[in-house]
């Protein structure tokens, strides 16, 4: 009796000191916030060759958003997504340097992701790699990067100072309108719909709870490119319609778009408005599905976050014959590129050989493992991680993270050819194609460090 007696007070004393909301928690607090990004002038933009002057006007705005998690044991770990073509490895180098003077972030505790709407903004922030051949020498483009910048560095720390206690689940869904676009012809593979082609199709799904039971945030992805639309006016595309249609349902919530490895995938069909917002609508239906029909995997604490970067080799360049012959072709853009290499041989006098890579994994406890790859990665990525990793309630593979300096394909799509194996690199500063041993250097160092947070 006396033992059931002082069980019986250690349970009531430990009720009245954790409130049963905190110990099924797990201790998270968390904070969301969000800023309007989309230029104030007209600017040009970013993702295709094909265009011949600025802006137009606004469809849609775009936004920056942030989530700021903190485990029972004061770790952070902070989301700043955005919607724009991409990220430039100048872009992160300013923000976490920002963050880790004004919060004392480390690196690995900072997750950049960009939609990759190819209705953004054309910008720079300092020297930049991805899309170089592009810059049309505008002065707004810096001015808007360097804005940017402080924009990021500003709402994350405004989250930050709100943190307050939430419930974190995983859960999952699926979307139907990506296809791969790689299609096999007799001349090669054709940018085209591939139904037969590799695909993922999943949704995943982090939602955040406030202590009143109401959505926070909710972050969410999917592997295809935001190529719905090609017009003269900024707008977030399918993505950027999703995060609308679950804000608009869920007041007060703020939606997190992050993309996945979606570098071989479109959304079909496409190239009118309505069908961009048809796409947003059936991926918000999907993560709506997600919150109220499929089964939840509460995620516990603790942060663990590692980082690290790959030297990824380059194909043996052009010979600077061959260069100058490139230099006078009547292709402008392969002429400009050629063009460039030509002078970075001048003033340099080699050309790069290989590209440090960034690599980030992320554990929210056991059962939630995020990584996050830079550049426009395949789809083979996501579909082989999620069978070699140690099986795990979620598996998150997310691309176009951190730094976004081009293509990034696997072994397969390398040795098929085409516009994602090196066809893609003149729009880039790159001197060509990747090696073929590209995607092992990558695979590996994901294990490495997986394993690196499981001790």
């Amino acid at each position: 009796m006396k033992r059931r007696a002082l069980f019986l007070a250690g349970w009531i004393l430990c009720a009245a000191v954790c409130p049963v909301g905190a110990q099924e928690s797990g201790g998270w607090k968390a904070a969301a916030a969000s800023a309007k990004i989309t230029p104030k002038e007209p600017m040009w933009m970013a993702g295709y060759a094909s265009r011949t002057g600025p802006s137009e006007g606004v469809t849609q705005d775009l936004f920056a958003k942030v989530l700021v998690l903190e485990d029972g044991q004061g770790g952070r770990f902070v989301t700043l997504t955005m919607d724009l073509i991409g990220i430039p490895s100048s872009l992160r180098s300013s923000v976490v340097e920002a963050l880790r003077k004004q919060h004392q972030l480390p690196p690995e505790r900072v997750f950049m992701n960009c939609s990759h709407t190819h209705c953004g903004p054309e910008f720079r922030v300092g020297k930049s790699l991805y899309l170089e051949v592009m810059d049309h020498g505008d002065n707004r483009s810096a001015e808007y990067g360097a804005w940017l910048a402080g924009e990021l560095a500003r709402i994350t720390g405004e989250a930050i100072q709100r943190l307050a206690p939430v419930k974190l689940s995983a859960t999952h869904a699926r979307c139907g309108f990506a296809m791969n676009r790689r299609l096999p012809t007799r001349l090669g593979y054709k940018n085209s719909p591939y139904p037969d082609g590799p695909v993922d199709q999943a949704v995943p799904v982090l939602e955040v709870q406030g202590a009143d039971g109401k959505l926070l945030a909710v972050m969410f992805g999917y592997a295809c490119h935001n190529t719905t639309l090609s017009f003269q006016q900024f707008c977030g595309d399918y993505a950027g319609y999703a995060q609308e249609y679950l804000e608009a349902a869920h007041p007060g919530a703020v939606a997190l778009f992050v993309m996945g490895c979606g570098g071989d995938q479109n959304p079909y069909p496409r190239g009118k408005l309505e069908l961009a917002q048809q796409h947003g609508r059936a991926l918000a239906n999907a993560v709506e599905a997600a919150l109220t029909v499929t089964q939840k995997q509460l995620v516990l604490g603790p942060v663990k976050a590692a980082m690290g970067t790959v030297v990824l080799p380059f194909a043996p360049p052009p010979s600077k014959a061959e260069l100058e012959k490139l230099a006078a072709s009547t292709n402008r853009w392969e002429a400009a590129h050629a063009s460039m290499q030509l002078k970075k041989l001048e003033v340099e006098g080699k050309l790069a050989s290989s590209y440090n890579y960034p690599v980030q994994v992320v554990k929210l406890g056991s059962d939630f493992t995020l990584v996050a790859l830079g550049g426009e990665v395949v789809v083979d990525y996501a579909l082989r991680l999620k069978q070699e990793l140690p099986k795990k309630s979620t598996v998150w593979v997310a691309g176009y993270s951190n730094d976004v300096m081009g293509y990034i394909p696997s072994r397969r799509v390398l040795e098929e050819g085409g516009y994602e194996a090196g066809g893609a690199m003149l729009y880039t500063a790159h001197p060509g194609p990747w090696k073929p041993e590209v995607e092992e250097l990558i695979i590996s160092k994901v294990h490495e460090l997986d394993r690196q947070l499981a001790e």
